[in-house]
């Protein structure tokens, strides 16, 4: 049984925007004990086979609050919206021990869960960790099955290479703060976003005993060979360079500093096929947070569904 603890549902009272109430799951196997957090709204219950599934993974520190302002843009279309909360963050239960995350342990969960919602005709929608998890999910021959398309946004594939100057001063920083203040630091780079906004970001976190994954995840993004997960990104790289047949789209926060335009680029080159980038030269690292456009200009790109 793993240690965890759950946020008080009243954090989660006043949530500007974001009136989708969770879907709790406490059944995934292999995590027996765990609840996890989901948004799962749309689509049509008689029409699962053939309707578009939107699946949003959001990366550190954030949950699925970063995905309110696209959610509604893919439901208008009357596709499916499923916004999973990574364990350790958001309303999912947060495991007290920062060695539980490892890059295995949520993507199992992430593989799990998409069994147990039975999704399919999947656009995988991912940032930051959403996408060094996400992206690998087609590796799995069972998820590949169900995957249509793609938008990414502010991510990479991590293969052990050496990490730019900085992401060394983010993990850096991150160490150094273990109670990190989440919300100030989203704040800082969407200047746009109000008190109320803010604060729905630090919701998930009542004190520095919840923050485990906030600390965990920097250290674990794969910048030195034989780290976990480095196998599946390479095998990864290579699926989506040589057997992705669908549609992708790629939205980039220009003032990103750690996953901005360079990086984004060369993820590109792993994506034959994929159309220019929609640049936001003021967006950082949370472009979700001018998601609105981003998803219209996405399914503009995909023929409008």
């Amino acid at each position: 049984m793993i240690d965890a603890l759950r946020t008080p549902e009243d954090r989660f009272a006043s949530l500007p925007g974001f009136p989708w109430s969770p879907r709790y799951i406490d059944d995934l196997p292999g995590y027996e004990g765990l609840r996890c957090a989901v948004i799962d709204e749309g689509g049509d219950p008689g029409a699962a086979a053939s309707q578009a599934t939107f699946l949003c993974l959001h990366g550190e520190p954030t949950w699925s609050y970063l995905y309110r302002r696209m959610i509604p843009v893919f439901l208008a279309t009357g596709a499916r919206v499923v916004a999973p909360d990574l364990f350790g963050f958001g309303r999912s239960d947060k495991p007290v021990d920062d060695a539980v995350y490892g890059f295995h342990f949520h993507r199992r969960m992430l593989l799990a869960l998409v069994e147990r919602l039975d999704l399919r005709n999947i656009t995988l929608v991912v940032q930051d960790w959403g996408g060094l998890i996400g992206l690998t999910l087609p590796v799995d021959e069972g998820f590949r099955s169900r995957l249509d398309r793609l938008i990414a946004m502010n991510t990479t594939l991590a293969v052990g290479t050496p990490p730019s100057e900085g992401f060394l001063a983010w993990r850096a920083y991150a160490k150094a703060n273990p109670d990190l203040a989440v919300g100030a630091l989203i704040g800082r780079g969407c200047p746009h976003l109000t008190e109320a906004e803010i604060a729905a970001y630090d919701a998930p976190f009542p004190d520095i005993r919840h923050k485990a994954g906030v600390r965990a995840f920097p250290e674990r993004v794969m910048t030195d060979p034989g780290m976990e997960g480095i196998a599946e990104s390479l095998a990864a790289k290579d699926f989506w360079a040589k057997a992705f047949s669908g549609q992708s789209f790629m939205a980039i926060g220009g003032a990103d500093m750690v996953l901005g335009p360079p990086v984004m680029e060369e993820l590109r080159r792993s994506l034959p096929g994929c159309p220019e980038p929609m640049l936001i030269p003021e967006a950082g690292h949370f472009v979700q947070e001018w998601g609105g456009p981003v998803a219209e200009a996405a399914l503009a790109s995909f023929g409008g569904r």
